[in-house]
């Protein structure tokens, strides 16, 4: 949400950070990704009373309500830049003068759910900005604002970082604060963070499931197909998806990785991008947030966000997330296995013309000589003995729900090491995602005793030609050849029976296992 903000020619700089990890989350919402609409995309902080309720008529009015589009965010700028005599929250009153609460129950009226906007800090993005005033952060007040929420009816959460300041370890404890404080209401609230505002980009740097039910992978998004950033501000879509593509496996019912809230709609895109923007938020088990007016949508915009076929592969019930097949760098492979046992394929043109994408049953994890292949875009119907191609316009994205044969999905073999007494520990490496020029891998690290342990050590050889790139929840001595990571502060004390994850992403090929894997601790 800082993009607008920063437009206004703001230069902020970011921090390095560390990481940290906090309890579970478990609190039985979002078992598929949710969908509704957010203000902040067309609106910033130009909304009001009215507006919210002009677009909860237009989401029943379109049919999108009866889709699955429920939770209606009202983002920045909802409320009085002061907190009342007790320190409570309050709608600003020109803008909102029925209050939260009656806007809350007009919205459950509806048959929707409310969302709204804070921050753990000590000013939302737009009061750190000087575009709003005020200092009304959640920050201090958590526990207060949780009881609050949970007294408006609020269904949904969007805690946004909104400062440069903080390592990871200090925005885990932060956001974990809310999270608990959320819990402690007994109201069921989606709970969605955003750590990379105004910050160091750390949404992808660890899996934070266990902190939130949504959590942003980059800077923010913006209404274009690619501005060239790795991760920062502005996003395209192409760059998110670059992102957020190796995360796949943090996804599961009740967390997932959020790119950021859809641009359909609002120009700045070709109709191909669009819908490629749409198909990949869908594969990639993506809230589905629109961002656009939805009182004026064109033809193109609402067959977009309609699609039912693609919202069906969106909110299939295992919760997974595509992983990548292939990518060559133009011609890239996504496939999302669901839960009848289908297999929903992306063939995803990141090139500049028309070209075929193609990949086999086999490679999405299929057996057999029969298959039915549907294209969510037309809803033809075709059959295959294994091939699945198509030819695929620039920036397009071509998805087939693929359905006969059997499941061969294969469960990656973990390469254990028993490392007995003295050593405390054993290691588990496990392959990710191998997209040929590059790979992402997992090791856990176990402790079998009794007894927790207090740091850990994992040394491993990678195989000639590849080099750690990044690496996540732990801090690694060498990048290539024979290499050492150590537990972070954070994650060095395993309980009995306990483990720790940590992660990388690597150049050069995945296909061959690391050598010398050994666990030991101090």
């Amino acid at each position: 949400m800082v993009r607008t903000l920063l437009a206004a020619g703001i230069l902020v700089g970011g921090l390095i950070v560390l990481e940290d990890q906090a309890g579970a989350l478990d609190n039985g919402v979002a078992r598929t990704p949710p969908m509704g609409w957010n203000s902040w995309n067309t609106f910033g902080c130009n909304i009001n009373e009215t507006l919210i309720k002009q677009m909860a008529d237009a989401i029943v009015n379109s049919g999108l309500r009866d889709l699955g589009y429920k939770y209606v965010v009202v983002d920045d700028c909802w409320f009085d830049p002061t907190r009342d005599s007790a320190g409570n929250l309050r709608g600003n009153p020109s803008r909102f003068p029925g209050g939260m609460k009656a806007l809350g129950d007009y919205l459950h009226a509806k048959g929707l759910k409310f969302g709204i906007y804070q921050v753990p800090v000590d000013k939302t993005c737009a009061q750190y900005f000087g575009s709003y005033p005020g200092a009304t952060g959640s920050q201090g007040h958590e526990v207060q604002d949780a009881k609050q929420f949970a007294a408006w009816g609020v269904d949904y959460l969007k805690y946004d970082w909104c400062s440069p300041s903080g390592t990871i370890d200090d925005q885990v404890r932060t956001f974990a604060k809310m999270r608990d404080a959320l819990a402690a209401t007994g109201r069921p609230i989606v709970y969605s963070i955003n750590p990379n505002s105004i910050h160091a980009k750390t949404g992808p740097q660890r899996n934070w499931g266990d902190v939130a039910n949504l959590w942003r992978t980059t800077e923010d998004i913006t209404n274009k197909w690619n501005t060239g950033q790795t991760n920062g501000y502005p996003m395209g879509i192409q760059n998110i998806v670059d992102v957020t593509v190796p995360l796949a496996s943090y996804a599961k019912p009740g967390a997932f990785n959020d790119p950021d809230m859809m641009e359909i709609g609002r120009g700045g895109m070709t109709d191909t991008e669009m819908r490629s923007h749409f198909a990949l938020w869908a594969i990639m088990a993506s809230p589905l947030i629109a961002g656009n007016d939805l009182r004026s949508m064109d033809p193109a915009t609402t067959t977009i966000l309609k699609n039912q076929s693609l919202i069906a592969i969106n909110q299939d019930p295992l919760g997974l997330q595509a992983r990548q097949v292939s990518n060559d760098g133009t011609r890239r492979v996504l496939a999302k296995k669901l839960g009848n046992g289908d297999v929903a394929v992306a063939l995803f043109n990141q090139g500049a013309s028309t070209t075929t994408i193609s990949t086999t049953a086999s490679a999405i994890g299929l057996t057999g000589d029969s298959f039915t292949l549907r294209d969510a875009w037309t809803n033809t119907v075709s059959s295959s003995t294994g091939t699945i191609s198509a030819a695929v316009p620039s920036h397009g994205t071509v998805v087939y729900r693929v359905s006969g044969g059997t499941s061969s999905t294969p469960t990656p073999t973990p390469t254990p090491t028993p490392s007995g007494p003295p050593n405390g520990c054993t290691a588990t490496y496990r392959l990710v995602n191998d997209w040929g020029t590059g790979f992402q891998s997992e090791v856990t690290v176990s402790n079998p005793g009794p007894s927790a342990i207090d740091g850990w050590t994992v040394k491993m050889t990678l195989a000639g030609g590849q080099t750690i790139t990044s690496l996540w929840n732990g801090v690694n001595t060498g990048t290539s050849g024979a290499i050492a990571v150590k537990n972070t502060p954070y994650n060095g004390t395993i309980a009995g029976s306990g483990s720790a994850t940590f992660g990388f992403t690597a150049n050069g090929s995945g296909s061959t296992t690391p050598t010398g894997i050994t666990c030991t601790t101090p």
